[in-house]
């Protein structure tokens, strides 16, 4: 394990994780301090294109993941995972293997489904025989596992510079 302070960022898709992490990034970067984001979209584009959504294929996707940051981890002082790692299992994955921390980015379905940026939730709904339904959509159609205990931040309450603030004053406490 490295040196950096590893902050495991988990929750929903739409429910800030990959902005709060940028956010962050920049507020520790102003402070003096390196850092690195792996973001789960990207990650999985480059690392794993080859994998899909299954319970197996999201197992493998986080074993890479842990591999990766332990191996450019020892670069930076933070390194920030924002990824959806929907269960409890995987989750300990990173914990595990890179000593991440854990906050959960909670926001309730009903504020999920208005931000819907992506559509991914609108296409979760549809009827299952139609051509742009989305099945695996972690939530929804897929498990989450809610995190018991971990540190919690709710968007669906607090503003993004609001967590952001709170995050960054718990890490460098």
């Amino acid at each position: 394990m490295s040196t950096a302070k590893i902050i495991q960022f988990t929750g929903c898709s739409g429910a800030g994780k990959t902005t709060i992490a940028r956010r962050i990034s920049e507020e520790l970067l102003g402070l003096g301090h390196k850092t690195l984001i792996v973001d789960g979209d990207e990650f999985r584009e480059k690392h794993a294109p080859d994998l899909g959504f299954s319970y197996e294929d999201r197992l493998e996707n986080i074993k890479r993941m842990a591999d990766f940051v332990n191996r450019y981890s020892k670069l930076y002082n933070f390194v920030i995972i924002s990824a959806i790692n929907p269960f409890d299992e995987t989750r300990k994955i990173l914990s595990e293997r890179c000593g991440a921390q854990l906050i959960y980015i909670k926001c309730s379905l009903p504020i999920l489904k208005k931000r819907d940026t992506k559509g991914l939730y609108a296409r979760a709904c549809l009827p299952v025989n139609h051509s742009d339904y989305l099945p695996n959509l972690s939530g929804v159609n897929a498990r989450f596992d809610e995190p018991t205990g971990a540190y919690t931040i709710d968007t669906g309450i607090m503003s993004i510079s609001e967590s952001t603030r709170e995050i960054v004053e718990y890490f460098l406490r």
